[in-house]
């Protein structure tokens, strides 16, 4: 198991690599994030960015969405994989905020997850971006990274882990280091073809 000097190391390593990492999904309102990390699942921020856009601009608040037919949702978002399910769970976001939370997005991490779509992982990454809450939530590049650097094994859940990188890391650097993890793993530390050539953590590395 790797300790908090190992850590730190890796930590400054992919600072210096992506020193101004940040969420790449384009929003303008809370909501709207919320919507689009729930569309992220099992597919790129840029394909998810791609539908937004549009969505977002033909359907301007809460009540819009919660009002549009879900024909037409699924019209916006079909270049996306689960289409007709994240259709039903823009609805059900908009209709949620707008009468469980009277058209305001909680910062509860339980109140979040009551959310179509919204998970654990999800519902932290919407507390980093809106609320600025420290959370470190774990996604697939972030498995990807933490199995090949041993920080967790094949068998640990995305909330083992994330408790591990807890432990390792101090909570002021949470957010920032969940960014620049995602950024690495995305660009660098890739699941196919891997720049392990350039990579300064190959002593540390499994794979």
């Amino acid at each position: 198991m790797i300790n908090k000097n190992r850590m730190e190391i890796v930590s400054n390593y992919v600072d210096s690599l992506f020193p101004d990492a940040k969420c790449e999904l384009f929003y303008n309102r809370d909501y709207e994030l919320v919507i689009a990390v729930m569309l992220s699942a099992q597919t790129t921020d840029k394909a998810v960015n791609q539908v937004t856009q549009k969505l977002f601009t033909d359907y301007k608040s809460l009540l819009d969405l919660d009002n549009a037919p879900i024909e037409d949702i699924e019209e916006h978002i079909k270049t996306l994989g689960l289409y007709k399910n994240k259709a039903k769970n823009i609805k059900g976001i908009a209709h949620t905020i707008l009468t469980d939370f009277n058209g305001v997005l909680p910062s509860d991490k339980n109140e979040l997850q009551k959310l179509p779509g919204i998970g654990n992982k999800s519902a932290g990454v919407i507390r980093i971006e809106v609320f600025k809450i420290p959370d470190l939530p774990v996604d697939t590049h972030i498995i990807r990274i933490s199995n090949r650097l041993g920080i967790a094994n094949s068998k640990d859940e995305p909330i083992d882990i994330e408790r591990k990188l807890k432990k390792l890391i101090p909570e002021s650097s949470w957010i920032k280091t969940h960014h620049q993890l995602i950024h690495f793993g995305r660009y660098f530390c890739l699941a196919k073809s891997p720049k392990c050539s350039e990579c300064k953590l190959k002593e540390y590395c499994k794979y």
